[in-house]
């Protein structure tokens, strides 16, 4: 990646003038099968829509909170960096009563509920399918952002030393946040085409960092799982091989 690049939208600018068909993010959930890969491209496009949706429809703002209330998975990531995209915090498990907007699973619609500015609901369904009935009170991602333009500008340009993502009681400006994730990438040995395959949830700095950012600094690719512990040793060992997978992070 280019050592110039300060923030998560950086990095993944980077990475599309790279290689934008190489993979970035492999989703497995474990309770349902599914599986997705995105490649760079095909990523970037998702966060180009979203952010549009977040700048555009939503009226979110640099400097703005977005309680996010998502699970490990592959849209969680396309939110974390629409949300840098657009320069908009990322307040990961955060309280929606102190956020300007929410982003909610079906699991947490109601504690989403709390939070008086626009919400938004994912159904978590394979292939980012709709709920069979929105949500009262929320709109429905896969509804929403379709129609989304596939290119992104923000109306300001970001600032890397502004706040980009808070989890678990940690705060980090989008500079702060690449430094971190170099680092880590350093520590565990990633390199441009690295593969790590995570298990950990998004609840921490360490999930988030093996999940997405660090893979993303390093120029590799993530395979990221869900509901890990239903799958058998022998099922994780093919998995690893069929993935190529390189690093492991549980």
């Amino acid at each position: 990646m280019n050592a110039t690049d300060r923030t998560p939208a950086d990095l993944l600018r980077s990475a599309l003038a790279a290689d934008p068909a190489r993979p970035l993010v492999t989703f497995y959930d474990d309770a349902t099968g599914e599986r997705v890969e995105l490649s760079v491209a095909t990523f970037a496009n998702w966060v180009a829509k979203t952010a549009n949706l977040l700048q555009g429809d939503l009226a979110a703002e640099p400097g703005d909170r977005l309680a996010l209330l998502l699970p490990a998975h592959w849209q969680t990531a396309v939110w974390l960096l629409a949300c840098s995209s657009v320069g908009v915090l990322a307040d990961v498990g955060g309280d929606p009563a102190a956020a300007d907007l929410v982003v909610s699973g079906p699991d947490t619609l109601e504690q989403a509920r709390a939070c008086s500015g626009e919400r938004v609901a994912l159904a978590l369904r394979p292939l980012g399918g709709r709920f069979p009935e929105p949500p009262q009170g929320f709109l429905d991602y896969a509804v929403e952002v379709p129609g989304q333009g596939d290119r992104f500008a923000p109306y300001a340009p970001v600032d890397p030393d502004g706040p980009a993502l808070a989890v678990d009681g940690l705060e980090l400006t989008g500079a702060e946040l690449v430094g971190r994730a170099r680092a880590d990438a350093e520590r565990r040995g990633l390199a441009a085409g690295s593969r790590l395959l995570s298990g950990l949830p998004y609840d921490s700095w360490d999930g988030l960092s093996a999940g997405l950012f660090a893979p993303l600094a390093a120029g590799g690719s993530v395979v990221l799982c869900r509901h890990l512990g239903l799958l058998s040793a022998d099922g994780l060992e093919q998995r690893r091989a069929s993935e190529r997978v390189t690093v492991t992070a549980l």
